[in-house]
C-alpha cells in the first residue's frame, strides 16, 4: 500500500502500491553480513514484529549500536521488542502513545537521530531522513 497525505486530513489514505518480488527470507539473513538496518513502515511493521526472525535481525543492530533507520510504522519493530526504552524517536503522529508506553520519548519531527538510530515520521520526511541517515552512516565508517 501507499499511503497518501491529504491536506486537512488526520489519518492517511492507501493506494495500491508496487509488488515487487522477495529474494531472501527473514530466516535467510544473516545481519553479521549488513553494515545498517532500515525498517521501512506502512502495514508491514504490524506484523513482521512478532517474526522471531525479525527479532533476531533488529536485536542483532541494536546490541551493537549499529545505524538502523526507521520510517512512519517502523518504529513498532523495536517497540515491540523492548528496544526502544530510554531512546527518542519519531514515528507516524499517532503511534505517540504507543512510543511511550514503550519507554521511548517521541518527538514529532523529520529525523530525530539517537546515537545510530534515525526515525522520522513518514513519507513526506524522506529528504530529511535521508540527509540525517547518511551522515549516521558517515560517522559509522560504513562503506556507501
Amino acid at each position: 500500500m501507499v499511503h497518501d497525505f491529504e491536506p486537512g486530513w488526520d489519518a492517511y489514505t492507501e493506494r495500491p502500491g508496487h509488488q515487487l518480488p522477495v529474494d531472501l527470507a527473514f530466516a535467510d539473513v544473516r545481519p553479521e553480513h549488513c553494515q545498517a538496518l532500515v525498517i521501512p513502515g506502512g502495514r508491514a511493521p504490524e506484523y513482521i514484529r512478532t517474526d522471531p526472525d525479525v527479532a533476531r535481525i533488529v536485536r542483532y543492530f541494536f546490541e551493537r549500536g549499529l545505524p538502523v533507520g526507521t520510517i512512519c510504522h517502523g518504529p513498532q519493530v523495536p517497540a515491540a521488542l523492548g528496544l526502544l526504552r530510554g531512546r527518542t524517536t519519531a514515528a507516524f503522529p499517532p503511534l505517540k502513545t504507543d512510543m511511550e508506553m514503550a519507554g521511548a520519548t517521541f518527538v514529532d519531527a523529520p529525523d530525530v537521530v539517537d546515537a545510530a538510530m534515525v526515525s522520522c515520521r513518514g513519507r513526506p520526511d524522506l529528504p530529511e531522513w535521508s540527509r540525517a541517515f547518511m551522515r549516521v552512516l558517515e560517522g559509522a565508517n560504513v562503506s556507501l
